[in-house]
């Protein structure tokens, strides 16, 4: 797997990796967030968990992993229209194409994958936070993107019942979601087991967008 690492200075910028196989052409992009303890400038601390964990110690995926940085003070709600351009940029890079572009994240990248997905509800193929959350009442225009995710059991920092009022919502209005609680497993032990040892990774490569109608926030029609 080669990596290809793009590191910005200043506020709001954000440093990013692309992984990507030797021959990476007509594969689907995975984009994953990570956790509130890995913001900043400093690019090794996005290896302490989830997908980058696993590539720093050589697994290989079928996929092109685009790994974005958060800035330091700001949670990913705050930049998802730099975290789009990212992801547009790299999509065009590598000729990635547009009904294979996955999204994944783990704690407040689990709620990051919610808050860029809500933002841009005909974009992603599917969808996979892990000990995630959102803003719940938004979570019916997801009604035509696959969720599937994943929370600790015993997860005391973020509760287990944020990725059920999610979930929930999603399915309240005839949506795809999917939620897996992991037995006897709290926050970070259940982020690494997650990305570990269940398919998370299969079913998003496996993911393709077909309907890339656009769903209207609540309230649209008012603003």
């Amino acid at each position: 797997m080669l990596k290809k690492l793009y590191l910005n200075d200043g506020e709001r910028e954000i440093n990013y990796a692309v992984f990507y196989p030797e021959n990476y052409e007509n594969l689907p992009l995975i984009v994953y967030l990570h956790g509130a303890g890995e913001r900043g400038k400093n690019f090794e601390h996005i290896y302490r968990h989830g997908i980058p964990k696993l590539l720093n110690e050589g697994r290989e995926y079928n996929a092109v992993i685009l790994c974005m940085q958060c800035p330091s003070m700001y949670v990913w709600d705050n930049v998802t229209e730099k975290a789009k351009a990212v992801i547009d940029k790299v999509v065009a890079e590598y000729g990635i194409k547009n009904d294979r572009i996955a999204l994944t994240g783990s704690s407040m990248g689990g709620y990051g994958t919610f808050a860029l997905a809500m933002a841009y509800n005909n974009f992603f193929s599917g969808i996979a936070p892990v000990a995630g959350g959102g803003i719940m009442w938004r979570a019916p225009v997801l009604k035509n993107t696959p969720v599937y995710a994943f929370h600790g059991e015993k997860d005391d920092v973020v509760l287990p019942c944020f990725s059920e009022y999610m979930t929930n919502m999603i399915n309240a209005s005839a949506g795809d979601a999917r939620l897996v609680k992991i037995k006897d497993k709290g926050h970070n032990d259940g982020i690494d087991y997650v990305y570990q040892y269940t398919d998370i990774t299969d079913w998003l490569i496996a993911q393709r967008r077909t309907d890339f109608t656009r769903v209207p926030e609540i309230c649209e029609d008012i603003f």
